[in-house]
């Protein structure tokens, strides 16, 4: 069971490594062969599927991300959580809502997260 604190720490961290646009630092918080699935992979033209698996593939994603946003900036809402996994709800670039789902192994690392927005 993933408690309260346990979830929040994990959402602040998350939040201000990528506020911090730390890409070594977002992937810590992942599997090596992770899976992350996002309907904004195929508007950049990154995966035809939404779905991208590894921290290399990923990685240079969320790379070309910080590029093409220089101003991103997360602020965050609330998170939720369960059994073994946790829902990050946050405000992301322009003001817009985002909601991601991450899916812990039993090392405390996410194996799969999937990211919604508005």
């Amino acid at each position: 069971m993933i408690t309260r604190e346990q979830a929040l720490a994990f959402a602040h961290d998350w939040v201000e490594a990528w506020n911090a646009h730390d890409l070594s630092r977002v992937l810590e918080h992942y599997e090596e062969d992770f899976e992350m699935s996002s309907p904004v992979m195929i508007q950049l033209g990154e995966s035809e599927t939404g779905t991208l698996k590894g921290k290399d593939k990923v990685g240079a994603y969320w790379k070309n991300a910080m590029v093409k946003y220089p101003d991103l900036h997360f602020k965050l809402i609330e998170v939720l959580s369960s059994v073994n996994s946790i829902v990050i709800y946050y405000h992301t670039i322009n003001n817009k809502l985002s909601a991601e789902f991450f899916m812990f192994n039993e090392k405390g690392k996410v194996y799969k997260a999937i990211g919604h927005y508005n």
